[in-house]
């Protein structure tokens, strides 16, 4: 429960995108390279969770009557919070002595977004003032999980990115940052009561989800210039996905209770995930076979 696997599809989809722009840029695959990218991205969520586990616990934040969304395992009493905190530290030695290993291998480059990603894992629920409790937590979403995952992954694969990529990256991360909104709306009535300054209890519930819009929907126009930079209208696959976002901008408005919110906040994490999939088989196709769209 504490660790969240099925939101580990938001660690999963940048890096397996920034796989298939790596490919696309050099026809190979460094197959430990992206082991070291999935690995560094998977340990980056699971410290995230499990901070945001404790960090709840500790504030006192599940004691609210309007505490919403799904348990947590310190907040039930199944793990101890010092225990948890342990994990938390055990597991940012690790990613610490993973990240030194790789700035052995590729530079100080991977120092800066190693150190970065580690910091706001950390920083998400801990701290003085926890990103979480800002109205920062979309755009450090789309930075980690969009820009520094699919950006740091090809670069540890090629040692560089274009702005096909920087696209690919925007794409990614606002489908994260779209999911993090839905939790956010979620649980807007029990964050204004604990303090938590989000965007959505900043913005209100109707500007809130006129952002969520935005990030859903975004992705989309963003990938006929891809189609132009990569020259190959493969990359327009993901289209296909657009009645299935429909189907969540709906549903967003259909939303009555705390467990409709869970329910559209997993099946966003799964969208990400099939968007990633399309946007990367369309990357690889295109760089194999010459779509319509003329080379940039």
């Amino acid at each position: 429960m504490a660790l969240r696997p099925r939101s580990l599809w938001v660690a999963l989809a940048p890096v397996l995108v920034g796989a298939a722009l790596g490919w696309r840029r050099t026809g190979t695959l460094d197959a430990w390279a992206a082991a070291a990218a999935l690995l560094a991205a998977l340990l980056m969520q699971i410290i995230t969770n499990l901070q945001n586990d404790v960090g709840y616990t500790r504030r006192g934040a599940h004691q609210a009557p309007e505490a919403t969304g799904l348990p947590r395992a310190t907040a039930l009493g199944w793990i101890e919070v010092r225990h948890m905190q342990w994990a938390v530290a055990g597991l940012a030695l690790l990613a610490t002595a993973f990240g030194l290993w790789l700035v052995l291998l590729k530079g100080w480059p991977v120092l800066a977004m190693g150190t970065a990603s580690l910091l706001a894992a950390l920083a998400y629920m801990g701290g003085p003032r926890p990103i979480a409790y800002t109205p920062f937590g979309e755009l450090t979403v789309l930075v980690f999980f969009g820009l520094v995952a699919v950006l740091g992954s090809e670069w540890l694969l090629t040692g560089g990115f274009d702005a096909l990529s920087v696209l690919a990256a925007l794409c990614m991360g606002g489908l994260a940052a779209a999911a993090l909104a839905v939790n956010n709306l979620r649980d807007v009535a029990h964050d204004a009561r604990v303090g938590r300054r989000t965007l959505a209890v900043c913005l209100g519930v109707a500007h809130a989800r006129r952002v969520h819009a935005l990030l859903l929907a975004g992705p989309f126009a963003l990938l006929l210039p891809m189609a132009w930079l990569a020259g190959s209208s493969m990359c327009l696959l993901p289209l296909l996905l657009w009645p299935r976002a429909r189907e969540l901008l709906r549903g967003l408005r259909r939303c009555a209770q705390a467990d409709d919110y869970s329910a559209l906040l997993v099946a966003s994490f799964r969208f990400e995930m099939q968007f990633a999939a399309l946007l990367a088989v369309g990357l690889v196709l295109g760089s194999l076979v010459r779509g319509w769209v003329p080379q940039a």
